[in-house]
């Protein structure tokens, strides 16, 4: 039924069909980049920051539904706010607005002094 649905729309390009394109085709597509991702947070989470932002990117590169971009975009942020790369984490929190203008920081994240404001002032900008 939901590729019935998404034949007619094929041809449409307005936001909105196009984000129900997108999302009905995501359902049938594998997300590749996963593993990569989990690698990635697993290596952010150890501290290894280095390896953790060339698996993140990886796993973008590779394919992730719009739910795990936003999180790998979020990480990656993370590591750029943490390096002293402020403009490079502002970009990030950017991209990850881009996929998903809702996208809100954990309460705790939020709170953090380095990347809480970046992200705040990244997300009053759009």
């Amino acid at each position: 039924m939901l590729v019935a649905a998404a034949v007619p729309l094929a041809g449409c390009e307005t936001a909105p069909v196009k984000a129900i394109r997108e999302e009905i085709s995501g359902l049938f597509q594998a997300n590749k980049g996963e593993p990569e991702l989990a690698a990635g947070i697993r290596s952010y989470e150890n501290g290894n920051y280095g390896e953790s932002a060339r698996q993140l990117q990886s796993a973008l590169d590779a394919g992730l539904a719009r739910s795990d971009q936003v999180k790998a975009h979020k990480y990656l942020a993370f590591i750029h706010c943490a390096s002293g790369r402020e403009s490079r984490c502002r970009e990030e929190f950017r991209k990850a607005l881009a996929v998903d203008p809702d996208f809100e920081l954990e309460p705790a994240e939020a709170g953090h002094p380095t990347w809480g404001p970046v992200f705040r002032s990244a997300k009053a900008r759009r």
